[in-house]
């Protein structure tokens, strides 16, 4: 059973992330990403359904159009690949019973409660919907140095409502209250800094903040915590290494929401463990 629902996310976020490429070039164009259907960028050629399956279409074309022969990035299944794995990885966290360790939940191999499993299944939706916008905001940010408010804004909505219901349902109301202090937390924190410092901090940045505050303070303080510094330890380690190659002088631009991401996802995944490493070093747990 396990096997079967991990499989049938990694094959939904693969068509998740198909649709994705088609936001990241969109969006940040201002075009529909309902309307007009994908065609090659270089002889306009509407691409057939067989030819758009994801991953294993730019494979049987071997990175080319059909029609003119035009080069296909590989940017294209990395993404659609790269979602599936995501997306297969976050199902397991949720029925293994990591995503919610300490709690009275523990996965739904283990649990036979209804409101339980509405609630992991709540759960699991609301972080998938975080690894798709985590997705489209990271790449759209490298292109283009900016996170869109028509995917960051929507995000405090639609992943609050779904964090609420999950948290009710599986009867830990007090994990609304740490969602509602760590995008309070963040928000504040990036709004300060983008204050002291305008240029190396956007406004994006401070509203992406609050929308992984919640998720990151809806799990737990170490999630939090490490979510919040692993950003800045991210972005500041991948800083030194340009520096260092000379990739980049100390005032180029560099975007950060990727690291945001990044420093999230590692303190949703593991923030308690590393939390609590970090504490006991100095023995204080």
């Amino acid at each position: 059973m396990v096997a079967f629902l991990i499989a049938v996310a990694a094959v939904f976020g693969a068509l998740i992330g198909s649709f994705l490429n088609v936001v990241i070039y969109r969006v940040p164009a201002k075009k529909s990403i309902v309307s007009p259907p994908s065609a090659c960028g270089s002889c306009g050629a509407r691409i057939r359904p067989w030819d758009n399956i994801p991953v294993l279409s730019w494979f049987v074309l071997r990175g080319r159009c059909r029609d003119c022969g035009a080069a296909i990035s590989w940017r294209y299944p990395a993404v659609e690949f790269g979602t599936a794995v995501f997306f297969a990885g976050v199902v397991w966290w949720v029925i293994s019973g990591s995503a919610v360790e300490g709690s009275s939940s523990s996965g739904v191999v283990s649990t036979s409660s209804t409101s339980e499993i509405l609630g992991l299944g709540l759960m699991a939706v609301s972080f998938l919907y975080l690894t798709s916008i985590s997705v489209a905001l990271a790449m759209i940010d490298i292109d283009t140095h900016t996170l869109p408010n028509v995917i960051v804004l929507p995000a405090y909505i639609v992943g609050g409502v779904l964090l609420a219901a999950s948290a009710l349902a599986l009867g830990e109301p007090q994990r609304l209250l740490g969602a509602l202090i760590g995008g309070a937390a963040l928000f504040a924190l990036y709004l300060l800094l983008a204050l002291i410092y305008p240029g190396g901090m956007g406004l994006g940045d401070v509203k992406l903040a609050g929308v992984l505050g919640l998720y990151l303070g809806w799990l737990g303080w170490g999630e939090l915590f490490v979510g919040a510094f692993g950003a800045f330890l991210l972005g500041g380690l991948f800083g030194v290494i340009l520096l260092a190659f000379r990739k980049a002088g100390r005032k180029s631009s560099i975007p950060f929401g990727p690291w945001m991401l990044a420093g999230a996802w590692v303190g949703i995944f593991a923030g308690d463990v590393l939390a609590s490493g970090y504490l006991g070093l100095f023995g204080l747990i």
